[in-house]
């Protein structure tokens, strides 16, 4: 049986400074799955335009990913939530900016969204698990 970490489980919080009943991050035989991440900051969403909430979302990863130990190269896939369809462009534009060097594979879906933000982003990252 492999050992399990998780990221965060003991009391991430959310909008409001609810508490989040789910772990940031979740790490198994080398594999690091990101929980979605909106443009939040202590707690607060952050206003501004989709470029804006992408900064904020895709660096909530890297630092998640930080965390762990793991970097942008490590990334092999991302979902991608946009709550508008024009917003692709823009979007690409900064993620690019993050992981041009390493495009990881990825789905971007438009959705309404479940907080007032205009993306949400997730990732799996993996690396060879140190023996």
């Amino acid at each position: 049986m492999s050992d399990i970490k998780r990221y965060g489980a003991e009391g991430g919080v959310g909008q409001g400074r609810q508490h989040m009943p789910f772990s940031r991050a979740v790490e198994a035989d080398g594999w690091l799955h990101v929980s979605g991440q909106v443009p939040m900051r202590d707690g607060e969403l952050v206003g501004g335009t989709v470029t804006e909430q992408a900064h904020v979302a895709i660096g909530n990863v890297l630092a998640i990913l930080a965390e762990a130990g793991y970097g942008p190269e490590h990334v092999v896939r991302c979902g991608v939530w946009l709550d508008d369809a024009r917003d692709f462009y823009a979007f690409n534009t900064v993620f690019r900016h993050y992981f041009g060097e390493h495009p990881p594979a990825r789905a971007c879906v438009e959705n309404r969204m479940v907080v007032d933000c205009k993306v949400e982003v997730d990732c799996v990252a993996w690396k060879r698990p140190q023996r």
